[in-house]
């Protein structure tokens, strides 16, 4: 059974900082794309950030430089540092996996959700 659950939302003020966490089992962590997208009230689902089996990210642009994925396959773990956030960051941040980038909008595998706040 695959499972992926998210850690690490909350209230955080302009310009700080969080890191969201995402918890994968083994059977799919070593050999697929890990994602992070996110959905603010009223918005379709955007994707931010992802990683390659291999190591190799990409970013969208409205979070280019801020925001940076990462992954731990020891702990079978992948992360999203996001930095300098904006209120506009505000949302409810998915990890996702997919077996190949391309179809990652669109993958089966999804995490439940984290809220992230960013607001003073």
């Amino acid at each position: 059974q695959v499972q992926l659950v998210e850690s690490g939302g909350g209230l955080v003020q302009p310009g700080g900082s969080l890191r969201l966490s995402c918890a994968a089992s083994g059977s799919i962590f070593r050999g697929y794309a890990m994602g992070w997208s996110r959905q603010a009230p009223g918005k379709q689902r955007e994707l931010v950030a992802t990683i390659t089996s291999g190591g190799r990210t990409n970013y969208a642009d409205s979070v280019k430089g801020r925001f940076a994925i990462s992954k731990d396959n020891a702990n079978n773990t992948v992360y999203l540092q996001m930095n300098s956030l904006k209120p506009e960051d505000t949302a409810v941040y998915y990890c996702s996996a997919s077996p190949q980038l391309a179809t990652m909008s669109y993958t089966n595998y999804w995490g439940q959700g984290t809220q992230v706040t960013v607001s003073s």
